[in-house]
């Protein structure tokens, strides 16, 4: 997309009162994961093309051949491109474009350096993620400098605390970033960051705000060293933190405070856990602060009358949002519920792992913990917080409640029970962006073929799956000689 085009849709969705994109890549790959045709047509994209996969004619021997043909067919070439003949005429080309990446109306991050002839092409072939005969060769990511004005912990929806660097808000890869995670308390002292100190901000992969270092010569004096506190008022209770055991993260030990419930209650209706629509963050906000809901069961309890209550709440919309809580209501995934219950280290993934080797959560809840680590991907610490929550008297109330008021369906159990499914037993990883779908819907299509997905890459895992942009679990599957599938090859293993 181009940055005129992001320009037009920004100025279309000002009208309509829709929330702005920030940057062509976010415009871009939104538009493509579109559901609705008609919405991905009207959104400005476009393309250029640079390979012929199949003729029934006869290909050019070579790439600068082929991307004359394809300008000759009536296709979209880019007109940058260049023969080289050396390393350094590379470098040249590289860094010329390097230096006017912003010159041409769309974002470029990177130039891609090919052999020329076919012949030579074919010889060299494919690794199992991308082709031996091209390179990506992409630009350093933008940085810029800005000022540390506070560090601030923020409280998660399991306890965890995560300090956040509040930044003199700047301009970086497109969009004005004003906090950026500085992770744990570990990441503080390796920085040596402090309250005042001017750092050296970029967007790790041009997405997420990351403080790579201090530029402690420009230091005056005044700056702060940050204290690790013994006790935050936001986890409620006294305030008392604890330090994760084999890990670098802190957490609240009470876990009750109001910070804390606002977390856990959003997450419990958002998109990634149970997806009751119209159960918005806003609205959760407003019925804790109301005093109607305390937990996750009161969610189900609610009447018109309660939301009636709400600023902004009349009669249609309190009846739509009730329809839609007992819509869910009818039938939730035991593995969307038990991700939705904010266990401490229990994702999506683990969640899944549970509900694939448990039929019911009661199943769950009677499992001794030597039972949860002979599942693969389950080790000693996660075993201990999942026996841990299912031992609290609080909790099985809590479920024994849900229970009556949901309608718990396990279809991972049924999958992991099918002796038919061609993916059976084994496990996934994923890596990367791909450009076809998004990582939810590749899990689910994995799932649904018996497969298993997991987070981290072991001796175990049958495929990686590499996108583009892959990270370090790309790298341990090299190491470890596991097999690597590119998107082309995924997408032809899941038809």
């Amino acid at each position: 997309m181009s940055e005129k085009g992001l320009e037009e849709i920004n100025r279309e969705r000002k009208k309509n009162d829709e929330p702005l994109f920030a940057n062509p890549r976010n415009a871009a790959a939104g538009s493509i994961r579109q559901l609705d045709p008609k919405i991905a047509a009207s959104r400005k994209l476009d393309s250029f093309v640079y390979d012929v996969a199949e003729t029934s004619e006869a290909l050019p021997k070579n790439q600068i051949e082929e991307l004359e043909y394809l300008r000759e067919l009536g296709f979209k070439v880019n007109p940058h491109y260049k023969l080289t003949r050396s390393v350094e005429e590379v470098l040249s080309y590289w860094k010329k474009w390097k230096e006017k990446n912003k010159s041409e109306g769309y974002w470029i991050d990177g130039v891609v350096v090919k052999v020329n002839e076919k012949k030579y092409q074919d010889a060299l072939g494919y690794t199992g993620k991308a082709p031996r005969f091209a390179i990506a060769f992409k630009f350093p990511a933008e940085q810029v400098t800005t000022v540390v004005e506070d560090i601030v912990l923020q409280v998660g929806r399991t306890g965890v605390l995560t300090p956040v660097a509040h930044l003199r808000p700047v301009l970086v890869a497109g969009s004005v970033v004003s906090r950026a995670t500085l992770h744990n308390e570990d990441e503080i002292k390796r920085l040596d960051v402090r309250v005042g100190d001017t750092v050296v901000l970029q967007k790790a992969g041009d997405v997420i705000p990351d403080v790579v270092k201090v530029l402690t010569e420009l230091r005056t004096g005044k700056e702060k060293v940050y204290k690790w506190p013994t006790h935050v008022a936001e986890c409620g209770g006294d305030g008392k933190i604890e330090r994760v055991e084999g890990q670098a993260a802190w957490r609240c030990v009470a876990r009750d405070s109001f910070a804390v419930r606002r977390r856990v209650l959003r997450y419990f209706s958002s998109k990634g856990a149970l997806n009751i629509e119209g159960l918005g963050p806003s609205t959760v906000d407003a019925l804790l602060e109301k005093g109607l809901v305390q937990n996750f069961d009161d969610f189900f309890t609610l009447t018109e009358g309660d939301l009636l209550m709400l600023e902004g709440f009349a009669e249609v919309s309190a009846k739509k949002l009730l329809s839609s809580i007992q819509k869910v209501s009818k039938e939730v995934l035991l593995s969307r519920l038990i991700t939705g219950l904010s266990i401490s280290q229990v994702g999506e993934e683990t969640a899944i792992l549970l509900a694939q080797n448990f039929k019911t959560v009661d199943d769950i809840k009677n499992a001794s913990e030597e039972k949860l680590m002979q599942i693969h991907g389950i080790g000693d610490v996660v075993a201990r917080e999942i026996a841990n929550w299912f031992a609290n008297k609080e909790n099985q109330k809590l479920l024994q409640h849900l229970q009556k008021l949901l309608h718990i369906e396990n279809q991972d159990f049924r999958r992991s029970q099918s002796k038919n499914l061609p993916l059976q037993g084994k496990t996934f990883v994923l890596t990367g962006t791909m450009a076809s779908l998004s990582r939810d819907e590749a899990k689910e299509k994995l799932r649904k073929l018996g497969a298993s997905v997991s987070s981290s890459v072991s001796k175990n895992t049958f495929a990686v799956v590499a996108g583009e942009d892959p990270g370090s679990k790309l790298e341990k599957a090299q190491e470890l000689n596991v097999q690597i599938l590119s998107e082309e090859e995924f997408l032809k293993l899941i038809r």
